[in-house]
């Protein structure tokens, strides 16, 4: 499977065929995991709310082009169009399993090579998984700070699950449905201004 892939698409007439441009960048080793089951359940409760196309960005597939660059000149065009894609997003949504108390290696290396202006004042969900409730920290003291480097507009509220949250990799827990439907509904007016705002320029 690509690197890069498109999860889903639906236009809709009342926005003159306009769809909200969702990325997820998946800092998960696998690409059925329970980070990704998280990513699933806020992709279907944003397909509830708005028109969406979603990509997926999966770092650890993006291959030997990626993992050996230094700097952003060095990639080769495939991970080029992988960095423009979460770049160009009107909805960025920055998935990662805690490995050490942190993000893996491999995500933030996506991100070293990510234009330093380029996610400013764009909204970016956190989302994470991790063996237990303590490992929640990572949003406020790992991902959050990462994303204010960037200048971009992180969620107020992000979204974590633990192991216990899941069957396999499918997300039980109504509780983080609830935390993902506070966390969407925050921004709704915010998400659905940048759609119609594509409908305008169409």
């Amino acid at each position: 499977m690509s690197a890069l892939s498109i999860a889903d698409a639906r236009p809709d007439a009342q926005t003159g065929g306009a769809v909200l441009r969702v990325v997820v960048v998946n800092g998960s080793p696998s690409l059925r995991s329970k980070t990704m089951g998280l990513v699933d359940a806020i992709l279907d409760t944003l397909k509830g709310m708005l028109p969406i196309e979603a990509s997926q960005v999966d770092v650890y597939r993006l291959g030997a082009g990626f993992t050996e660059a230094l700097e952003r000149d060095d990639v080769p065009p495939e991970v080029e169009a992988a960095l423009r894609l979460a770049e160009e997003a009107d909805l960025l949504i920055a998935a990662a399993p805690v490995y050490r108390g942190s993000y893996p290696g491999m995500f933030k290396h996506f991100f070293d090579l990510v234009d330093q202006y380029a996610l400013a004042n764009k909204l970016v969900l956190l989302a994470a998984t991790g063996g237990g409730d303590h490992h929640a920290l990572v949003l406020e003291h790992a991902l959050r700070p990462l994303f204010a480097f960037f200048q971009a507009l992180t969620v107020p509220v992000a979204i974590f699950a633990s192991a216990g949250d899941f069957d396999g990799v499918t997300l039980l827990d109504p509780r983080v449905y609830g935390r993902i439907e506070t966390a969407l509904t925050d921004v709704a007016d915010l998400l659905e201004a940048r759609v119609r705002r594509r409908a305008a320029e169409q």
